[in-house]
């Protein structure tokens, strides 16, 4: 027996429908690049301060190579995912924010 065909427009229902909408208020800073990962400023690290579009939250150092970790966004930092001295690959979380 075929399935029952759906129909076009339901009881009570725009024609044009609108769908579910998802906004989701946190954001990953990830690693621009490969390194060993050092903390930048700890007033930015700290859980519960504001980051700012542009804020250093750390570097990636490596054999002659040191490349600063910033926040493509502005928010409320929840935490920092990356350890101190961990090796990190580009596009690894380092840090948690939460946007408004």
């Amino acid at each position: 027996m075929p399935f029952p065909r759906a129909p076009h427009r339901l009881p009570g229902c725009s024609a044009v429908s609108q769908g579910e909408r998802l906004t989701v208020s946190e954001r990953m800073i990830v690693a621009p690049g490969t390194g060993v990962f050092r903390p930048g400023d700890l007033a930015v690290a700290l859980e519960g301060a504001l980051v700012e579009i542009g804020s250093e939250v750390g570097v990636l150092e490596g054999p002659g190579t040191r490349l600063a970790v910033r926040s493509p966004f502005r928010g409320v930092m929840v935490g920092m995912l990356a350890l101190p001295g961990e090796r990190l690959r580009e596009g690894q979380p380092v840090a948690w924010l939460r946007v408004a």
